[in-house]
Parts: structure tokens; C-alpha cells; sequence
């Protein structure tokens, strides 16, 4: 019966609706969603209870191939760059300066692990994935292993989802303390934003009717039938473009538009579409291949923890030279390791309101150019 698609579905859906409920009301709530999705996959998978790697069903391969690009399409549709202005200009700065630190970081981390035995020939798309998820976020991590096929390199996948997570907490403590500390070495002025913000504007809930979902969805696949062809065109031309970059440009440019703007639900879809293709990566993270993995694990954690330690030396640096407020630059370092979430919820512990909307701001910034940096990194390495 496992292999019944319907059955297959189902027991997903379940997965999600699962990992959703204990990180509200359980203790688990520390974990994120994205990793509890994924180890219960997982362990629906060890326990013969879902297909695991050695007998995948087709339906892996369709929500490889058509959900995830489709979950990337819906959150990059609530990319707006003309907002970008009111996250101000010391922000802005902060953010970049950031970005760099991460590029920097990776190229670094490279050298501090024997990255061919850790990592095989996979060391290109992993430095990639991790630039684009210290740029903006998973979504930026998870385009560009869809592109390289890693999304089947279920324990390599994962062991680096774990440390991922670990050094994202670990990040977010150090950003808790960092203006109080910093404030103690070189009391920089504070720079108060003029922006506003409404609380209700960024709600994880959003109202979705049939006749947004028709539309959604219409826009995803079209864009994604569009991007394929560009792709293979491009491809004959001689010059190949990843149909999952081309689709990253579209869904920006379309977000641009105020109609686009205007409809709602397309986060919802992005996150349960994000959601339903981690737990088939979870699926894929056999026994046998995690303990392989385990031998490396001190190795990935050592390369995440570089990369975000560099991060962070850039940026603090760059903090002292250019004088910049200490909050800013926890909150900007934020947006760039843990996304528009944790940015929001470092501004709000530091009191600083009118640094809410910089903070969202950021993060959507890193999310439209986190793939576009994850790639030239990948080329570059």
C-alpha cells in the first residue's frame, strides 16, 4: 500500500499538518518546521511506513520536478524592490556588506575542511546552497540544489539542513548580545528609521480563495513552462541558463507589478509547497546512508560555522569602520542567516519598531538575490 499515490499524499500532508503542530505546542517548538518536516520524513521512510530512497515512488519525482520550483515561484512573488527604499540606506549597506561576508565565508570554509572527501563531487552545488541560504534563506538553498540534483542526496542534504539550524540558533543568540557588546568597544550613534509599520501587513496568515488559487497556480506553471523552454533554447544556443535561475527572474519581475501585489495566498502555497517537497527529502535520508554521513559530520558543522563566523567578522568590521548602529547590523547579519523571520523578531527584542519593516524589507532583498549570488559562487568554485 505505500506505494499508493493517494496513500503517498496523504501520509505527507500528515507529516506537515504534524511538524506544524508540535513546533507550536510542543516542546519542540525550538526546532524549526523545515528540520522537524524533514526528520519525520525521515523516520516515516526508516520504518517502511512512506518509500525511502532505494524504492521511490513517482511521486517523489513529480514533486521534485513541479512542486518545488513551484514553492520558489510563490515566495519570491512577495519580493517587492520598490519597497526596498524604506529599508533605508544604512541598511541596505549593512545587508550587503553581509552578503559579501557570506561569499567570503564560503570560499574560506572550502579550505578549512578536505571538501572532496566530505563532500565529493558535490562541493560546487553544496557551496552554493550555502551562499544562497546565508544570502536570504532555504528558498535560495533549496533552487539550487533542485538545479544539481541534490535534493536526492537525502543524508548529505540533511546532515547540512542540522547544522544549518544549529548555527542559525547559534547566530541568533550572538546577534541578542551584539549591540550591548559592541556598544562597549565603539558606542556608534543610533539611526532611527523613518518608516512605519503595520503588524497585520505581515501576518503568516493570509486569505486564499479559489479564485487567487486558480490563478497561482496558473501563473507557477506557465512560468515554470516558460522557464524550460528559455532554458533548452538556451542550452541550444550554446549558452546554457538553469531553468530554475530563469524561473528566479520571472517571479521577480512579475512581483514588481501591482497587480501581482494585490493578490493574496501566494505565501501560503510557497510555504506548504516548501513544506511537502523537505519531507520527501526527508524520505530520501536512509540509516545506512546517515551513518556514512556521520563520519563527516564534525567536517559540516566545522564548514557552516566558518562560513557564518566569517560572516559575522566582515560585518562586525565593516560596523566599526563605517560606523554603523550596532542594531542595524545584528538585524541586516539576520536577514542574511536566518531570513526575513528572525531579522523581524531581532528588531522587535531590541525594542527598535522602526526597524521592523527594514528588517522584512532585508530579508525579502535576500531572497530575490540569494540564488543569482549562490550561483556565481558555484561557478566561481
Amino acid at each position: 500500500m505505500i506505494q499508493n499515490p493517494i496513500y503517498i499524499l496523504a501520509t505527507l500532508s500528515f507529516l506537515i499538518f504534524a511538524s506544524e503542530w508540535l513546533c507550536k505546542y510542543t516542546k519542540l517548538k525550538h526546532l524549526s518546521s523545515s528540520l522537524l518536516v524533514i526528520l519525520l520524513g525521515a523516520l516515516f521512510a526508516n520504518l517502511g511506513l512512506i518509500p525511502s530512497a532505494s524504492n521511490a515512488s513517482p511521486v517523489y519525482d513529480s514533486i521534485f520536478q513541479y512542486v518545488a520550483p513551484a514553492s520558489i515561484f510563490f515566495l519570491l512573488l512577495g519580493v517587492s524592490l520598490t519597497e526596498l527604499k524604506k529599508a533605508g540606506m544604512p541598511m541596505l549597506i549593512a545587508f550587503s556588506l553581509g552578503a559579501l561576508g557570506t561569499m567570503v565565508g564560503v570560499l574560506v570554509a572550502l579550505q578549512l575542511i578536505d571538501y572532496q572527501t566530505v563532500f565529493g563531487t558535490n562541493y560546487p552545488p553544496i557551496a552554493g546552497m550555502m551562499t544562497g541560504t546565508y544570502t536570504g534563506g532555504s528558498a535560495n538553498f533549496n533552487a539550487i540544489a533542485l538545479e544539481y540534483g541534490m535534493v536526492k542526496e537525502g543524508a548529505v542534504f540533511t546532515g547540512i539542513v542540522v547544522a544549518d539550524n544549529i548555527m542559525t540558533t547559534i547566530w541568533m543568540l550572538v546577534t541578542l548580545s551584539l549591540p550591548m557588546v559592541m556598544r562597549k568597544i565603539r558606542n556608534n550613534p543610533e539611526v532611527l528609521s523613518k518608516t512605519s509599520y503595520r503588524e497585520e501587513t505581515h501576518s503568516d496568515e493570509e486569505k486564499l480563495s479559489p479564485l487567487n488559487l486558480g490563478l497561482l497556480i496558473a501563473l507557477a506553471l506557465g512560468t515554470m513552462l516558460i522557464s524550460d523552454i528559455l532554458s533548452d533554447w538556451t542550452t541550444e544556443q550554446g549558452f546554457s541558463i538553469p531553468s530554475i535561475l530563469i524561473l528566479t527572474t520571472l517571479a521577480l519581475v512579475l512581483a514588481q507589478t501591482k497587480f501581482i501585489q494585490k493578490i493574496s495566498g501566494a505565501k501560503l502555497l510557497g510555504m506548504y509547497s516548501v513544506y511537502l517537497f523537505l519531507v520527501v527529502v526527508g524520505a530520501f535520508c536512509e540509516l545506512t546512508a546517515l551513518a556514512a554521513v556521520g563520519v563527516n559530520a564534525i567536517d559540516i558543522l566545522v564548514f557552516t560555522g566558518a562560513i557564518v563566523l566569517v560572516h559575522g567578522m566582515i560585518i562586525i568590521v565593516c560596523g566599526l569602520v563605517f560606523k554603523l548602529d550596532w542594531s542595524i547590523v545584528a538585524i541586516a547579519s539576520q536577514a542574511n542567516i536566518g531570513g526575513s523571520s528572525t531579522a523581524l523578531a531581532l528588531a522587535k527584542s531590541f525594542k527598535r519598531m522602526d526597524l521592523v519593516l527594514p528588517a522584512i524589507l532585508a530579508g525579502a532583498l535576500g531572497t530575490g538575490l540569494g540564488t543569482y549570488l549562490g550561483f556565481l559562487v558555484v561557478s566561481l568554485v
